[in-house]
């Protein structure tokens, strides 16, 4: 067996040729396609001194698709790449480069050059293999993923369903992905929705919402009799809610800078678009009821899920509702008492410091499963199939949609084309008819095959179809906790425990806490570690802002506050020892008593894009 070709360099050139503009009157150009990034330099009229827009970095490419004229005498093909810059404000916003393959005489010539140049564009986004000396040709490409979107249409303030639609939607058609799209309509719904999935049918799940619908769906998956199998599904997040801690961390992980609102939703998207997943540490938490339920993100007691649940009423303001809230948890600052015990990590990372970041990735899942056989779609609820969704598409049609639609609008602007649109008297372009339909266009997804109705059970579940007021999401599946001795029972030798009064203890498995908030800077998806924060009491309450405004940055652990402390652990308890209190898991309030949690070292897999270098913005 012949050894895989070696990893290319960054700058190695893959393809080269020369390419005119689309109108056909404007400038031509030779294009330059490396690994990262695509070169554009116009030739005529005249070259430039210094190109602008003269390199596209893959990392701002969500797709590309091949065109052609409808003027029967025109033998050229269109090759248009859909690209999200950063504008001079820091935001990203739509632009869209069509070049003219027009080379050869005829178009079937042309075509081909078209499609050779979308097809290795194609394998680079998704981390595909290209043939070293090998024709490339779209045989090349297995079918699209297939993807679940899963939408809590309350969301953040309420726009979570106009995001999906003006900028989730058209960006993953364009990468020409596969989708369906469902909104959730009451609490536990997506918990509901997957259990009764024919997992074959997918290849990721994907929320668009906060953190706590993916809480729902991995607690769903975890609830299934064949739970070791489902929950091997790759899940990922699209950030339309007030709390997007775990997109902070993808966010850091694909290499680029902080971001909030519509700026991380379209960095998250378009790693969504370039495929590949990482493993995911899940954390299973035996609650005082004996009841387990399984958290990604973190287990929070005190200041931190005080301000979590209290500011529930300020949802509204969005990812403001948190500020308000520490503003207000500061001038009622309480103490608790309680018992902290942990399973010390064997081996304890280096103690955090502002100068660590997320690691890079140890391995890859690339999204590119081989094609499925035919299979009869289950019955879900309302999908995009049968709501209102008057999806904004390109005038540039891609393949599949069979009469012009309307020019899309992204960010509230008109379409950034670079002058990419036909002037009075050019032919418009249209889809190439010999090339197959795109699964993932939004017609496509207007047309899926998914009805209304109950979700369907497994046959071999035995259990009765879930009720629409089914109590907060708790597992009875997934794998035993082998570490942790039954809740109330005293614990094995190796153990460490403190006790005392704590302002706020918490137990997080990713390094953000919010979009915004590292708290454990170090951490990495798949470390094996849950990182153990707490504040004793006797801090200040500007000592404990300071604390905060800190963690922005992830230098918090270099203020040199005495009150702080944190251990890395494999397993924790926690017994609060004051009456009263709030416990929270990932955000959602549990019940209030002893706890205690495991980490599950890659139970799950996380749809993450291709890793970056941490702080370096493409």
């Amino acid at each position: 067996m012949a050894p895989p070709p070696p990893p290319l360099a960054a700058s190695t050139p893959l393809l080269h040729g020369e390419f005119g503009s689309y109108p056909a009157r404007g400038p031509r150009f030779a294009l330059t396609l490396t690994p990262q990034a695509l070169h554009i330099q116009r030739l005529r009229p005249k070259p430039e001194a210094r190109p602008r827009g003269g390199l596209v970095p893959l990392a701002e490419v969500s797709g590309c698709c091949t065109l052609r004229s409808r003027s029967p005498s025109d033998p050229a093909a269109y090759l248009c790449i859909y690209t999200y810059p950063r504008g001079r404000r820091g935001g990203r916003r739509r632009a869209a480069r069509t070049f003219r393959a027009d080379g050869a005489a005829t178009y079937e010539e042309n075509r081909a050059e078209a499609q050779r140049w979308a097809t290795a564009l194609t394998c680079l986004l998704r981390g595909l293999p290209l043939p070293g000396d090998g024709e490339i040709t779209p045989e090349l490409l297995p079918r699209p993923p297939r993807l679940l979107l899963l939408i809590n249409p309350f969301g953040g303030r309420g726009l979570a369903w106009q995001w999906c639609k003006d900028h989730v939607l058209p960006m993953i058609s364009e990468a020409g992905l596969s989708f369906n799209l469902i909104q959730t309509e009451r609490q536990n719904h997506a918990r509901e929705l997957v259990q009764g999935l024919r997992l074959s049918e997918w290849d990721g799940i994907v929320t668009v919402s906060g953190d706590g619908l993916l809480y729902e769906v991995l607690n769903g998956l975890l609830d299934r009799p064949d739970w070791e199998e489902a929950v091997k599904m790759p899940v990922g997040i699209l950030p339309c809610g007030s709390g997007n801690a775990l997109a902070g961390a993808v966010n850091q992980y694909g290499g680029f800078e902080r971001a909030l609102g519509i700026d991380l939703l379209l960095n998250c998207s378009l790693l969504l678009c370039r495929g590949g997943g990482h493993p995911l540490d899940l954390l299973s938490v035996t609650l005082a009821s004996g009841s387990r339920c399984f958290s990604f993100l973190a287990v929070a007691w005190g200041f931190v899920s005080d301000v979590d649940i209290q500011s529930e009423r300020f949802r509204a303001l969005g990812s403001a509702r948190f500020t308000l809230g520490t503003v207000l948890g500061l001038a009622t600052l309480h103490t608790y008492r309680g018992r902290l015990s942990y399973l010390p990590a064997t081996v304890e990372p280096a103690s955090p410091t502002p100068a660590h970041g997320l690691p890079r990735a140890k391995s890859e899942l690339t999204l590119a499963p081989a094609p499925a056989p035919p299979v009869a779609h289950s019955p879900l609820h309302r999908s995009v199939s049968d709501l209102p969704l008057p999806l904004p598409q390109p005038a540039l049609m891609s393949p599949g949609s069979p009469e012009p639609p309307p020019l899309l609008s992204i960010n509230g602007g008109d379409p950034e084309l670079a002058g990419d649109w036909a002037a009075a008297g050019d032919s418009p372009l249209s889809p190439d008819p010999l090339l197959p339909s795109l699964p993932g266009s939004p017609k496509a997804a207007l047309l899926s095959p998914i009805t209304e109705g109950a979700p369907e059970m497994p046959a071999s579940s035995g259990l009765l179809p879930p009720t629409p007021d089914a109590p907060a999401a708790i597992s009875t599946g997934g794998p035993p906790d082998h570490l942790l001795p039954p809740l109330g029972t005293p614990l094995p030798p190796g153990w460490v425990t403190l006790e005392g009064d704590f302002v706020l203890m918490l137990a997080i498995s990713p390094s953000h806490l919010g979009a915004e908030l590292v708290a454990a800077p170090h951490a990495r998806f798949d470390d094996g570690l849950v990182h153990l924060c707490w504040v004793r009491s006797g801090i200040s309450r500007a000592a404990l802002l300071r604390l905060f405004l800190a963690m922005e940055r992830g230098n918090q652990f270099s203020l040199g506050c005495p009150q702080l402390g944190y251990a890395a652990a494999h397993a924790f308890r926690l017994e609060p020892l004051t009456p009263r209190g709030v416990l929270t898991v990932d955000g959602e309030q549990v019940e209030y008593g002893p706890l205690q949690a495991q980490v599950h070292p890659g139970l799950g897999t996380l749809l993450t894009g291709p890793p970056g270098r941490p702080g370096r913005e493409p």
